[in-house]
């Protein structure tokens, strides 16, 4: 990669499409502020749409180590931060053992004895001691890092005040030994499915970025990237199919991810055309509910036929705008 990687939002989108991830501009421009301004990105938008995809790709392209910190209801400090080593101050505290005595020989009361052990505390709770977790390790990190904290909506709000300190000033404080900051600023991107919603301090430290479902067009760009061998047909025919059903009221709306599944599923049954056939029988390869899978049964035919005159209405839009040009042709040498 040049020396002019990422230097654009033009370069943005050459360099991610080079690794298969197809963007628009929003994104492309959203990823460049990221780095110029350094701050964080909030990206939230359905389950699939490339959110978390995002964020390895950019790792890639920037040669960044990618440190992930996946978010769960109950999420602590102690899995997040750091914590402390306690099997191993254990182990030092036993082979330390006949230095302990003689540090407390002489101590005439439990509380004399205590307060010179007490002196000694810096001895176990030190770095050697520390055990990082993501966020210590991208704050730590002496090489470009991107943190990429996933699913953050699936935290609780105390995890999100957590956060308010590290991607305010990109510190760490460890009562026992001080503050820690960062070297070099990592990148840092969350992403969110919208379960619930984030809080205005959050926000406010972060650009935003929401990604969709993407248009026609755009889809199938993505899919003849990540599934050339499904062809432009089946690609084409494929993406119409799965907007169309994005329009059915589902409790699981299919994604990006499921198209990309449904045309390696079709491959692999060796179709080069959808019908009804193989459609109802890999339905439930792109939707995750049985009543969702009912209902597109239900309006299967329908959808079919749907499909059909969009590529009806595309070839006559396509052979108008060709007559179009050849009788500009026939009047310019006219």
């Amino acid at each position: 990669m040049g020396a002019g990687l990422f230097d654009s939002v033009e370069s943005i989108q050459k360099e991610l499409a080079d690794l298969d991830y197809i963007c628009d501009v929003n994104i492309a421009t959203v990823v460049f502020l990221a780095r110029r301004l350094e701050k964080p990105v909030l990206i939230e938008g359905p389950a699939g749409v490339g959110k978390t995809e995002l964020a390895k790709v950019v790792a890639t392209a920037t040669r960044s180590q990618l440190i992930r910190l996946q978010c769960y209801e109950g999420l602590d400090e102690a899995k997040a931060l750091y914590e402390w080593e306690y099997s191993k101050q254990l182990l030092y505290t036993q082979i330390l053992k006949e230095r302990f005595s003689e540090v407390m020989s002489g101590a005439k009361t439990v509380r004399e004895a205590a307060e010179r052990v007490g002196r000694e505390d810096s001895v176990f709770f030190s770095e050697n001691f520390l055990v990082p977790r993501p966020l210590m390790k991208a704050i730590t990190a002496d090489t470009p890092a991107l943190l990429l904290i996933d699913e953050v909506d699936k935290g609780d709000p105390e995890f999100e005040a957590l956060l308010l300190e590290v991607l305010s000033d990109f510190q760490v404080t460890v009562p026992e030994i001080g503050t820690i900051r960062a070297v070099k600023r990592p990148l840092v991107f969350l992403t969110s499915n919208n379960s619930r919603e984030m809080s205005d301090a959050l926000k406010r430290r972060c650009l935003h970025l929401f990604i969709d479902f993407p248009s026609e067009a755009l889809e199938i760009r993505i899919l003849e990237a990540k599934v050339p061998e499904a062809g432009k047909k089946l690609s084409a025919d494929l993406v119409r199919m799965m907007q169309a059903l994005r329009k059915l009221d589902l409790k699981k709306t299919p994604s990006i991810s499921e198209t990309l599944d449904w045309a390696r599923a079709l491959l692999a049954l060796n179709a080069e055309e959808l019908d009804r056939d193989v459609v109802r029988r890999t339905l439930n390869v792109i939707l995750k509910y049985e009543g969702d899978v009912r209902k597109a049964e239900g309006e299967l035919d329908k959808l079919l036929a749907e499909r059909v005159d969009d590529q009806r209405s595309g070839a006559g839009a396509a052979a108008t705008s060709s007559a179009q040009r050849a009788g500009k042709d026939a009047r310019h040498q006219a």
